[in-house]
């Protein structure tokens, strides 16, 4: 049996078709042209090559970052807000000719990294990209609610704020101080420009905080903090045997170093024993996971 799945990122599409292990037999990207109509054009051009080895009645799932609205059926919630009010799953059916899937994106990601790390636990799966989500899976089965949003973390707002972090700054979404404007990528990169009257990007950040940069180091320190504090809420809901971060900043080694005290600080209990881990698939989960929408 071979699986299709799409990664459809905000920067970049990802299609690939798995095999019976699991294995990839095909995988192929392009950019994202940043608007709806040449975005299902891309979709369709790279399933076609993916799936050149795939039956011609194979279905495909597809991670969006948004969600599909359980009342209207149209996608909602994306940072790609050209998505929104799109019936897109319809569309890529009458585009590919194939029955189609589609989930949050961080579900993915999650639904993939459970199986990876521990399919009978509960794993909370983090993105912490461009944008800010997440996942959650528990004894392999994938959580989306009876709303839709499970695991819509990256909406809600920082935790425990301080003054100069209340009411925080303005989301896409209309709201104040979310996650998202905080502890995703460009919330780091946004946080260091604000303080240090300078920008830079995210790794470059981190190689400053490095290198003695006693504003980069700061900058970094305060994200780990965030971050920390936005996790125990999770956990102190969910309680997950194990979070996976996500995105280019769970490339920065600091975090598995230093975000477990600091999540251990606020989580209300006497022990932690949640582990905080980085992914066992790269930056293939979300591709993955997508194609394994199709699994039941």
């Amino acid at each position: 049996m071979i699986r299709l799945g799409v990664d459809f990122g905000g920067t970049k599409i990802e299609a690939a078709a798995l095999g019976a292990d699991g294995g990839f037999v095909a995988r192929v990207r392009r950019p994202n042209p940043g608007g709806y109509d040449a975005a299902l054009e891309t979709v369709a051009a790279l399933v076609a090559e993916a799936a050149r080895d795939a039956p011609s009645d194979a279905p495909v799932g597809v991670g969006v970052p948004g969600s599909v609205s359980p009342r209207t059926g149209l996608i909602r919630n994306a940072n790609s807000t050209w998505l929104n009010g799109r019936p897109f799953r319809e569309d890529m059916e009458a585009r590919l000719g194939r029955r189609v899937r589609i989930a949050n994106d961080a579900n993915c990601f999650a639904l993939s990294e459970a199986a990876a790390f521990a399919p009978d636990a509960v794993v909370f799966g983090a993105i912490l990209g461009t944008g800010c989500g997440g996942g959650v899976v528990v004894r392999g089965a994938l959580v989306e609610g009876v709303n839709g949003i499970g695991g819509e973390w990256g909406h809600t707002p920082l935790p425990w704020p301080n003054a100069a972090e209340w009411p925080g700054p303005r989301c896409w979404c209309g709201r104040l101080g979310c996650l998202e404007t905080w502890i995703s990528g460009s919330g780091f990169e946004a946080d260091f420009a604000r303080v240090e009257g300078r920008a830079l990007g995210g790794p470059d950040i981190v190689a400053a905080a490095r290198a003695g940069d006693a504003g980069a180091a700061a900058a970094l320190d305060r994200y780990v903090d965030r971050l920390g504090r936005g996790l125990a809420v999770v956990a102190d809901i969910l309680d997950p045997d194990v979070i996976v971060l996500g995105g280019g900043m769970s490339k920065v080694d600091e975090l598995y170093e230093r975000t477990p005290e600091h999540l251990a600080r606020h989580l209300f209990s006497d022990v932690c024993a949640t582990r905080i881990v980085a992914p066992r698939q790269g930056d293939s989960s979300g591709v993955r996971g997508a194609a394994w929408l199709w699994q039941g």
